[in-house]
């Protein structure tokens, strides 16, 4: 470690890295937002798997394919309260003249039918419960009623009956075998209920990624300390570990560090294996005390390890990407890990982390799609400023009168605006130009979801 601090000193001394604020002081070249995602998912590794309790399962990812462990439904049942009967005797049955069939037995949820339907006679059936062998319909209790006829239980059926109405038959949903939900899958509500329904107590499912979050910066403060003339409480770290927890992750917030290169480097090694990756804020422009920029400037270029795998050594993945904000955002694999250097700023970060700290999260937990659903929306206010870079705009979505979809820019557009961050739904993408969008074009915009 001190070799590495004395070997930067000596570049600063000699020149070879300067104190000017260009981006030729670190030999910075910008990549695609694309490109950057490809390399961060690249380095993101799949965490390993184990079983959970069912109860727990809800919002993770599936580690396997998981079967059906019998058809579906198991028997033919009955979809509401009503009659099962057989249809060919209700034929001719109307209010005026109902088909007066014999009731022979009742059939609740969880019980048998200790009759058959035979013909010119019904059974009074519950939903859910398994249809009488003989009968091949069921009829909605209210449209019958009963009645007695030669001192015997009557149903007066008010309406003819199809073949199958009202009944779920055997394997309907289900054969046995198939599939339920596949690796990769994020288990909602839904997929408990099946998973209940096939029996399964314990479901196999990724392990949360444990995500450790460095803030850099002398002038940040603890969230509870006092305001103190030149210093920030430090926003980023609780905003990070919050978009963490929202897509799957398991925050390890680390506190803030000096703008010391070599505290840094000790602290990101001294996390070891606590963590699946580092995440960190501030200290990647090119500031005379940018320190995860010095850290990043040792480690060799990512085109400079050809073939490029996560078996490689440290390797420095991008330090500057063509959007804006969160242009100096950085990426590094390092100590067998990824390193996610994002800007200080909390607009740059806050969009740094989205487009690619979250699909990093989603590989990490095996989703096969990890990146943002897009949809395409009309601009309800022009965005006059361009820029050389695409811009990720901060948007709300709503649809208009007309049924179309509108992205409206919210109202604190800079990047180093924290007011608009709660509101976001979208991140409209305008393409890099000398000007920006006029009201009325249609855009793409990455949903925050």
């Amino acid at each position: 470690m001190q070799g590495w601090g004395i070997r930067v000193a000596e570049e600063i001394r000699m020149g070879s890295v300067n104190s000017g604020g260009s981006d030729g002081r670190f030999n910075r070249r910008a990549i695609t937002v694309d490109e950057a995602q490809r390399r961060v998912l690249a380095a993101a590794a799949r965490t390993a798997s184990g079983h959970v309790p069912l109860a727990a399962a809800g919002g993770r990812r599936l580690a396997q394919q998981l079967l059906a462990t019998s058809v579906w439904p198991p028997f033919a049942r009955a979809g509401l309260d009503g009659y099962a009967v057989r249809a060919a005797d209700t034929a001719e049955a109307s209010p005026q003249s109902p088909a007066a069939l014999r009731v022979v037995d009742t059939v609740a949820a969880g019980g048998l039918a200790l009759a058959a339907v035979q013909p010119g006679t019904a059974a009074r059936i519950m939903t859910g419960a398994p249809v009488p062998p003989g009968a091949d319909a069921v009829v909605m209790l209210e449209q019958t009623a009963e009645g007695m006829a030669g001192g015997e239980r009557t149903a007066l059926v008010k309406a003819a009956a199809r073949p199958g109405q009202n009944v779920a038959p055997q394997g309907e949903e289900f054969r046995l075998g198939s599939a339920i939900a596949g690796p990769g899958e994020l288990l909602r509500p839904g997929h408990i209920a099946l998973l209940a329904t096939f029996g399964y107590a314990s479901v196999p499912v990724y392990r949360r990624p444990r995500v450790a979050i460095f803030a850099t910066g002398n002038e940040l403060l603890p969230v509870e300390a006092p305001l103190a003339p030149g210093h920030i409480r430090d926003s980023n770290s609780a905003m990070v570990a919050a978009m963490i927890r929202q897509h799957g992750g398991e925050p390890l917030l680390c506190g803030a560090l000096p703008d010391e290169p070599a505290a840094v480097r000790e602290a990101l090694r001294g996390i070891g294996g606590e963590a699946d990756m580092i995440v960190t804020t501030g200290g990647v422009s090119v500031g005379d005390y940018d320190a995860m920029a010095l850290l990043l400037r040792s480690l060799p270029r990512y085109e400079e390890v050809p073939g490029w795998t996560s078996a490689s050594p440290e390797t420095l993945l991008f330090n500057r990407v063509s959007m804006r904000p969160g242009s100096p955002t950085s990426a590094a694999w390092m100590d067998g890990k990824l390193v996610l250097a994002l800007s200080g700023n909390p607009g740059a970060c806050f969009t740094g982390f989205e487009l690619l700290g979250v699909p990093a999260l989603r590989a990490m937990q095996g989703d096969p799609s990890p990146y943002h659903r897009k949809v395409h929306a009309q601009l309800a206010r022009e965005i006059g400023k361009g820029s050389p870079h695409d811009r990720y705009v901060r948007v709300s979505l709503q649809y208009g009168e007309d049924g179309r979809l509108y992205a409206d820019p919210l109202a604190f557009g800079k990047s180093s605006m924290t007011a608009s961050l709660a509101e976001a739904e979208a991140l409209a993408v305008i393409p890099s130009g000398s000007s920006g969008a006029e009201a009325g074009r249609i855009v793409e915009a990455w949903l925050l979801t």
